[in-house]
């Protein structure tokens, strides 16, 4: 099948790339030459583990190519997939500015039917917008799809190659009929491809988002009140999960959750609650009680440490999760800057984010070449992201190392009673 995918960034190479590993042609177009010129020497903007493999073995193959000339791209595909970024305004909706501008390039460029396809997490009623953009502007006919992504950072490649489900929103038999071909060898294991509205589609990326961040936040209060009545959140936790009813997935309390999605979506998801005059009570909560989980960690550093002024941080980990390079509403973005907003000095480390982390932190924040490296002369330190390397640490040599033995652990990855033995004083989230 040819295909073009309009936008090259998380999504959109993401998508391009494992559609290429499935024997398609696919051209993936983007205005930024530099990005572009960077893709076809093999140079990966983002870091997700798996993908420039993907991408450097179809470039090689000539499955996947990459071009700035949106016009070409139109000619020779099929089916375009529209993957723009959507920025959100401070009161959760979505500028749709740059997907209506490459809805009219498309129209613009068409020599034939086409299959447009939302991929861009787009609000309610975009579809219905993207259509009339385009048939405004061409006689040919088009039938547009509402397609939603569900691709978790740091395991982005395998959740596209092996979807739980796909969602496709359309009413056109024909498109439908395309759009199924061109899944169905994603999901040979038997795991289905959902036929929908467009409208529909479009609210099932929002409402299973919210969900999961409805999740978080429940259980970072449940831990917020183990701290305060003396339970062991671990152990409640396990007590939730082992009931079928509930499973175990997105049951870890932390310091609140970040990224590009769950904050934008479950904005967006409320926002257009209000817009239909449906309000979602619940969802409006959750963004609530994440903004507050983010802050919980600055008193009871202050309750233990005393006046911050003058006290050196380390901190293990800047991407909001493991396995990628974003911070976008990482939590411990908050962190570092409530320390240095009391005069703490931080010295930090992360595998992959740190590059992103200088341009956005201040530049008193110190970088170290590794997690020990970070250690030297702290008076505490906080984990704030679960990488696997610092699951096992040398207890030994990180004592060795600190002013004062004391770990606040934003993730409970460790055992309390492990890291006391240790020698260390243990802080973490509704942990006993």
């Amino acid at each position: 099948m040819k295909i073009a995918v309009v936008g090259t960034g998380y999504v959109g190479l993401v998508a391009a790339a494992c559609f290429a590993e499935n024997g398609n042609s696919v051209v993936g177009v983007d205005i930024d030459e530099a990005k572009i010129k960077a893709l076809r020497d093999g140079q990966i903007p983002i870091y997700e583990p798996g993908l420039a493999e993907i991408v450097v073995h179809n470039v090689e193959e000539g499955r996947l190519r990459f071009t700035t000339d949106i016009k070409a791209a139109v000619l020779q595909s099929d089916v375009l997939f529209i993957a723009v970024g959507t920025p959100q305004d401070d009161d959760g909706s979505a500028d749709l500015q740059f997907v209506l501008k490459v809805a009219e390039q498309i129209a613009d460029s068409m020599n034939g039917p086409k299959i447009v396809v939302n991929k861009s997490t787009v609000p309610v009623g975009t579809a219905a917008k993207v259509r009339a953009a385009i048939e405004a502007r061409t006689k040919h006919p088009v039938s547009v799809v509402s397609n939603p992504e569900f691709l978790k950072e740091g395991a982005a490649v395998d959740d596209f190659l092996k979807p739980d489900r796909v969602v496709i929103g359309t009413d056109d038999p024909k498109a439908q009929a395309v759009m199924r071909e061109l899944y169905e060898p994603f999901v040979r294991t038997g795991k289905p491809i959902l036929m929908m509205d467009n409208v529909s589609a479009e609210l099932t990326k929002y409402a299973s988002n919210a969900m999961l961040a409805l999740r978080i936040s429940f259980m970072n209060e449940v831990a917020n009140l183990c701290d305060a009545t003396g339970a062991d959140v671990e152990m409640v936790r396990r007590g939730m999960a082992t009931d079928s009813r509930i499973g175990p997935a997105f049951l870890f309390p932390g310091l609140g959750y970040g990224g590009s999605c769950f904050p934008k979506d479950v904005k967006a998801i409320e926002h257009t609650s209000r817009e239909y005059h449906a309000p979602m009570e619940i969802v409006a909560a959750v963004e609530r009680v994440n903004t507050r989980q983010k802050t919980i960690m600055l008193p009871r550093m202050e309750k233990l440490l005393g006046d911050l002024k003058g006290k050196k941080i380390a901190v293990w980990g800047i991407a909001f999760k493991p396995r990628t390079d974003d911070i976008r509403e990482a939590p411990a973005l908050f962190v570092i800057e409530g320390l240095l907003a009391k005069g703490a000095t931080v010295a930090a480390y992360d595998p992959k984010a740190m590059d992103h982390a200088k341009a956005s932190l201040p530049d008193s924040v110190q970088w170290a070449k590794n997690g020990y490296g970070a250690l030297e002369g702290a008076d505490a330190l906080l984990l704030a992201t679960e990488w696997n390397e610092f699951r096992e640490p040398d207890f030994s040599r990180m004592k060795s190392l600190m002013r004062r033995a004391l770990i606040f652990d934003g993730r409970n990855i460790y055992n309390p009673k492990t890291v006391k033995a240790a020698g260390f004083e243990y802080v973490g989230i509704g942990r006993r």
